[in-house]
């Protein structure tokens, strides 16, 4: 994992992308510290962006809202969970 600091990271922002891009992650320091971090997008986003533009699922940023059409028998995980603290 690379380390490199805010201004190195602007200065040469598309070369740490394209290697970002082939699968290195990149912590990004300020004086020293760890502030970020810049990784691969994971698959699962990737799917979920994918169920979306297909209009499979909907989703505005938040939580997902789920996928179109699908069934789920029981209670909902919320009220498991809920019912689980109790």
């Amino acid at each position: 994992m690379t380390s490199i600091g805010i201004r190195e990271l602007k200065e040469k922002l598309s070369g740490y992308i394209h290697r970002v891009r082939r699968g290195e992650e990149i912590v990004v320091t300020d004086r020293g510290k760890e502030v970020a971090m810049i990784m691969p997008v994971s698959r699962e986003r990737k799917a979920m962006m994918q169920l979306v533009r297909t209009s499979k699922a909907a989703w505005s940023g938040g939580k997902p809202a789920g996928v179109k059409g699908v069934k789920v028998k029981g209670k909902s995980l919320a009220d498991t969970i809920l019912e689980d603290r109790r």
